[in-house]
């Protein structure tokens, strides 16, 4: 037997219960007590069993009624739930969001934005798949995710780029270096230099291999690693000099390295926002676009030698850094 009941015999059912009478429930749900009547009627006769005994003072469930009502409260929440889940999904302040990026973002530009994203949005779950350059854009042409954060130079033209920060290039070497009488270090300087180097896979790697084919710079003996952590610890050992972008400082400071403003020239990286505009986005995804779009107006800060796009310089402290 199929029992066909809507939500709104569940509700009047529940109602009935709870105020212990067809008059109250009536004046609870705002209608008429002979159309509440005829509702439960009708889902007695659907359920071929009575939920109430009726008196003239009281109106109680049965036992069928009593287990009944234990389920119809259940479906009720499960359903109102869901109701409020997805009314929050239209508004933006709940579902979910995957973001792509590369783990010095990751680590630098996305706390101070999802922390104020989530100020009014605390129920939205937010999943970061960090990665290298080509696998951050990996996931954006699949659909994994939402949208991504990089610095990929060139992005595939079925992608949408937008420029939402920009970091400047420095030198990073150990403690006692003859960096460290410096106040700026120019590429020329590297010339004969031990050096650590970021491996090929990695985005930074293009950026300093350009500059010092442009300048034709001749390095000392090379060292490679790909993980921020591993060439932050081998410079700390004294195997050579590195340039990094300003955003990947923050994950090497537990090595005492030293720094300095790269010149001659001046190398800044745009950090970008990247999304598929042939897919569509929820409303809760697209908040999240636009407060990383707005980010320097709502006076979110980024590390030193590091800004956002279109927003004031900050002050760059690296000149008197040790």
């Amino acid at each position: 037997m199929s029992i066909d009941l809507a939500v709104r015999h569940l509700r009047v059912i529940v109602a009935v219960a709870d105020a212990g009478g067809y008059t109250a429930a009536a004046h609870t749900l705002h209608t008429a007590q002979s159309s509440l009547s005829r509702t439960v009627l009708e889902a007695e006769r659907r359920l071929g069993v009575p939920l109430f005994e009726r008196t003239t003072r009281h109106v109680r469930p049965t036992p069928d009624g009593e287990h009944f009502l234990a389920i119809a409260r259940r479906l009720l929440a499960e359903f109102d739930a869901a109701l409020n889940h997805f009314q929050g999904y239209l508004d933006g302040t709940r579902g979910s969001i995957a973001i792509a990026a590369l783990p010095s973002l990751a680590a630098t530009v996305l706390p101070p934005v999802l922390s104020a994203f989530r100020e009014d949005r605390p129920q939205v779950a937010v999943t970061i798949h960090d990665g290298l350059s080509r696998e951050v854009l990996d996931h954006v042409v699949a659909g994994s995710v939402d949208m991504a954060v990089t610095v990929a130079p060139t992005v595939p033209p079925s992608l949408h780029a937008e420029r939402i920060a920009v970091d400047r290039f420095v030198c990073v070497f150990p403690p006692g270096h003859r960096f460290g009488r410096l106040d700026r270090v120019a590429w020329q300087d590297l010339r004969g230099e031990p050096f650590v180097a970021f491996d090929h896979s990695t985005s930074i790697r293009s950026y300093v291999d350009q500059v010092l084919g442009d300048q034709d710079i001749e390095l000392g003996p090379v060292t490679e690693a790909r993980n921020i952590g591993a060439v932050a610890g081998l410079a700390a050992a004294g195997l050579g000099v590195s340039m990094v972008p300003a955003l990947v400082l923050p994950m090497m400071r537990f090595a005492g390295l030293r720094r300095r403003t790269a010149t001659d020239p001046v190398v800044e990286r745009d950090v970008c926002l990247v999304h598929d505009p042939r897919r569509p986005r929820s409303r809760t995804a697209q908040g999240l676009m636009t407060t990383l779009g707005q980010a320097g107006a709502q006076g979110l800060t980024l590390p030193s030698g590091a800004r956002w796009a279109g927003g004031p310089s900050r002050p760059d402290r690296s000149r008197s850094a040790p």
